[in-house]
């Protein structure tokens, strides 16, 4: 199962989240207790090794504005927070960068990884970026096609129920994985990653 670990502001979280075995790291380039500026993030982005997914994540900013950080940043993948059209993905094609579309869990009936011209989808919670819990098991009756990530109030305690539940292609976790508000602690991004990968073995 694909494991994303976002919201990291130092060096020391990304080498705890690689040691742990992530698939994905993210930095936070919007408002947020986490934001990191492009600089910060491309200082971060050096520690991640070939073969781990570096995510810069917006919400509302103008795309030149994504385009720019993203290129400063030196990372592999952008995620768009919020309601953006197709259009939006189809105009940041040409980055050459993965490209995940974060939207909350309100709108999954029917979904499926790509309708936007998006490589992964994230499905938060119907407050996103809150941290907290929802209805993963509404998730399970009907999950959407391809490959999509569950987020929202995930924490080492739950994580393994949620999987079962909704069924996801991947997990992220940011507050749950956190001693206190935008501070991560290692042991808790190791603790996640074991359960995650204990749920996958049944």
């Amino acid at each position: 199962m694909f494991v994303k670990i976002c919201g990291l502001s130092t060096t020391q979280d990304v080498e705890a989240a690689v040691r742990a075995g992530a698939d994905a790291v993210g930095f936070v380039l919007t408002a947020s207790p986490r934001r990191v500026s492009p600089e910060q993030a491309r200082r971060l982005v050096a520690a991640v090794p070939e073969g781990v997914l570096s995510v810069a994540v917006f919400r509302d900013e103008p795309l030149d504005q994504v385009r720019r950080d993203a290129r400063a940043a030196g990372v592999g993948a952008v995620q768009l927070h919020g309601e953006h059209p197709a259009s939006a993905f189809a105009e940041l094609r040409d980055l050459g960068l993965t490209l995940v579309r974060a939207t909350s869990a309100a709108f999954a009936a029917g979904a499926s990884c790509g309708d936007f011209g998006e490589d992964l989808l994230l499905l938060d919670s119907p407050v996103p970026g809150s941290g907290e819990s929802w209805d993963w098991s509404a998730l399970g009756e009907a999950p959407p096609s391809g490959r999509w990530m569950l987020a929202g109030g995930l924490a080492p305690a739950n994580v393994a129920e949620a999987v079962a539940l909704a069924r996801p292609w991947g997990v992220d976790v940011s507050s749950g994985v956190e001693v206190r508000r935008g501070v991560k602690s290692p042991e808790l991004i190791e603790e996640f990653l074991r359960r995650v990968r204990a749920a996958e073995q049944g």
